[in-house]
C-alpha cells in the first residue's frame, strides 16, 4: 500500500510578533496546581486533568485588505468516549469565530483537517485558511531562518467560522492509554472518532441549527468521505465537502505489482512538471493546458490499451508506446524501455533532473534538492524539507506566545504519534468513494469542490478525475460537483498566488451551496 501518502499534508510558519495581540485579552486558562485541602491523590489527578482540557480562549484583531475583523479564539481540547461513556482519547483543536451580522442567519461552520494519515491540520490552518499563515517565499519555498507569521489576507474566517482538528496521534490529541492508540489508527476507527468530535463540538459550542461543511486535504479528503455518510448515520447532513488534492480510492495512487491502473493516471502529472523543468519537446512546451489534454487523452486510451496487453504487447507496439511516453515525460526512451513502460513516482523524480544533479518533489514537483544518492530511490522529499522546519516553528510559537496554551508535549506535525495503519481493506483497495455515493444518494442539497493542483505526484489531478467519474451518480447529482486545477503542487496554496483564487473558490462554492439550498 502506497503509504507515502504521510507526506500529503500541509503547511504553517511564520511571523511571531503580531502588533494588534500585545494585549490579547485571555478568557480561560489552562490547570491550576490542586489546592493542599484536596483529599487523596486520585481526586487530585481527576481534578487536573479536568482542569488540563479547560480550552483557552483569546480575543484578537487583524487588519484584512484594509479592513479590521475581530475574533475570537478557542484552543484546547474535547475528550472522545466510547458508547459507555470512557473517555478514550482527547482531540486538540483551534476554533475561530467572527461577530455575526445576522441575528437570524449563523455563518458557516467549517470542519478542517489535513491528511496522513498522520498529519496534523496545522497545515491547512498555518498555510491557507486561518488569519495567521507562515511566511513563505512568493512561490511557496522556505525562507531563510528565523521564521515569521504574518496576517492572511485571504483567510477563510472572512466569510466562515473555521475548526482546526487534530485526529488522534497527531497534533497534541492522544489516546488516554499506549494499547488504545491502535484503535484510532485504522480507517473506521478514525472517522468514529472525528465524527464523535464533531458531534460534541456542535453541542459545547452551540454549532447547531447552521450550515456546516467539511474541509480535508490529501487523506482528510478520504476521510471526510468517509465522514459524509457516517455524519449523515448520526442525524448530522451537510451542506458541502471541500476536498483538496484529493484521494478516495487508494488503487488509484498504489504502485503494486498487477495494478496498472496508477501508471496512466500519474502520467499528466509527469507532462506537467516536465513542462515546468522545460523537458519538453518545443511543442509540448509551448501551451501546458493543450499539452496536458493530449497527454490525459493518450493515457485514457493508447497507453491504457498497451498496459491491459502486458506481455502480449507486440515489440513494434511497445518501441511505439516507449517513444509516445519519453515525449510526455521527458524521460529517456531507452529507461522507460527498461521498466517495462511503467514509471512510478519514486523512480520519476529521480530521473527527471538526473543531468542536473536533481531531484523533484513528490507533494510539489516544482521544488528540487540536490540529488546526492543518485541510487537512493527512497530519498527525502524536497517539499516536505521545504516546509517542515517553518511549520513546526511557527506553530509552537503561535500557540504559546499568540494563543496563551501551553503543553509540555511534542506537537506532531507529520507523523510521531502514528505507527502502523490498519486499512481494514482485505485482498483490495481501501475506498470511501462508497461512502460519499451514498450520501449524495441521501442527501441530495450537499454539494463537493474539488481542488487540484497540477504539478502534485502524492495525489495527481488525473486520479482524483478518475474517482469523480466513477461515483456512478445521477446526471443530477453530478451538477453538485464542480472542480478547479491550479498550476501549484498538493499544497497549492504554497504559492500565494493560488492561496488567493483557492479561497476565492471556496467562498464562492459555499455561498452558491447556501444559495441554491431550497427554504
Amino acid at each position: 500500500m502506497f503509504i507515502s501518502l504521510l507526506l500529503t499534508v500541509l503547511l504553517l510558519a511564520g511571523e511571531f510578533h503580531h502588533p494588534c495581540l500585545s494585549g490579547a485579552e485571555t478568557t480561560a486558562s489552562v490547570a491550576q496546581p490542586p489546592r493542599d485541602d484536596e483529599k487523596g491523590a486520585e481526586k487530585d489527578k481527576k481534578d487536573s486533568a479536568a482542569a488540563a482540557e479547560t480550552p483557552v480562549v483569546t480575543r484578537h484583531t487583524i487588519t484584512v485588505k484594509g479592513r479590521e475583523l475581530a475574533y475570537t479564539v478557542t484552543a484546547g481540547k474535547l475528550p472522545i468516549q466510547n458508547d459507555a461513556g470512557e473517555t478514550e482519547a482527547q482531540i486538540f483543536f483551534v476554533a475561530y469565530t467572527a461577530p455575526n451580522p445576522s441575528r437570524d442567519v449563523k455563518r458557516p461552520l467549517l470542519f478542517i483537517f489535513n491528511g496522513g494519515p498522520g498529519a496534523a491540520a496545522v497545515w491547512l490552518h498555518l498555510g491557507a485558511v486561518g488569519p495567521r499563515i507562515v511566511r513563505m517565499l512568493p512561490d511557496g519555498r522556505m525562507p531563510a531562518p528565523p521564521f515569521r507569521l504574518e496576517d492572511n489576507d485571504t483567510t477563510w474566517l472572512k466569510w466562515a467560522d473555521l475548526v482546526f482538528i487534530d485526529p488522534v496521534g497527531t497534533g497534541y490529541s492522544r489516546a488516554t492509554k499506549a494499547d488504545l492508540t491502535k484503535k484510532f489508527t485504522t480507517v473506521q476507527g478514525d472517522v468514529d472518532s472525528m465524527g464523535r468530535f464533531i458531534r460534541l463540538y456542535l453541542g459545547r459550542y452551540e454549532g447547531w441549527g447552521g450550515p456546516l461543511f467539511l474541509a480535508g486535504e490529501s487523506y482528510g479528503a478520504f476521510r471526510a468521505a468517509g465522514l459524509s455518510e457516517y455524519l449523515l448515520e448520526h442525524g448530522i447532513a451537510l451542506n458541502g465537502i471541500v476536498l483538496i488534492s484529493s484521494v478516495m480510492n487508494m488503487q488509484t495512487i498504489s504502485f503494486d505489482h498487477g495494478n496498472d491502473l496508477p501508471y496512466a493516471l500519474f502520467l499528466p502529472s509527469y507532462t506537467a512538471t516536465a513542462w515546468y523543468h522545460r523537458k519538453l519537446a518545443p511543442q509540448y512546451q509551448a501551451d501546458l493546458d493543450k499539452t496536458l489534454a493530449q497527454a490525459e487523452s493518450w493515457a485514457a486510451t493508447e497507453y491504457t490499451a498497451a498496459l491491459v496487453k502486458g506481455d502480449s504487447l507486440p515489440a513494434g507496439k511497445r518501441r511505439e508506446v516507449a517513444g509516445k511516453l519519453a515525449e510526455f515525460t521527458g524521460l529517456d526512451a531507452a529507461f522507460i524501455a527498461n521498466n517495462n513502460l511503467r514509471i512510478d513516482s519514486r523512480s520519476f523524480v529521480r530521473e527527471l533532473l538526473r543531468d542536473r544533479q536533481q531531484m523533484a518533489g513528490y507533494m510539489d514537483s516544482r521544488f528540487t534538492a540536490p540529488d546526492l544518492e543518485p541510487s537512493n530511490h527512497h530519498g527525502f522529499d524536497p517539499t516536505v524539507a521545504t516546509i517542515r522546519p517553518p511549520y513546526t516553528d511557527a506553530f509552537n510559537h503561535y500557540i504559546r506566545a499568540e494563543l496563551g496554551y501551553k503543553s509540555d508535549l511534542e506537537y506532531f506535525v507529520l507523523g510521531g504519534g502514528i505507527g502502523h495503519w490498519d486499512w481494514e481493506a482485505k485482498n483490495s483497495y481501501a475506498d470511501t468513494s462508497d461512502n460519499l455515493r451514498n450520501s449524495f444518494a441521501k442527501n441530495p442539497y450537499m454539494k463537493l469542490f474539488v481542488a487540484m493542483g497540477l504539478f502534485d505526484l502524492a495525489t495527481p489531478h488525473f486520479s482524483s478525475t478518475y474517482t469523480l467519474n466513477h461515483l456512478g451518480l445521477t446526471p443530477e447529482l453530478q451538477k453538485n460537483i464542480s472542480t478547479r486545477h491550479y498550476r501549484a503542487g498538493h499544497m497549492m496554496y504554497l504559492d500565494s498566488a493560488s492561496r488567493g483564487e483557492l479561497n476565492r473558490d471556496v467562498r464562492e462554492f459555499v455561498e452558491k451551496a447556501l444559495a441554491e439550498s431550497p427554504q
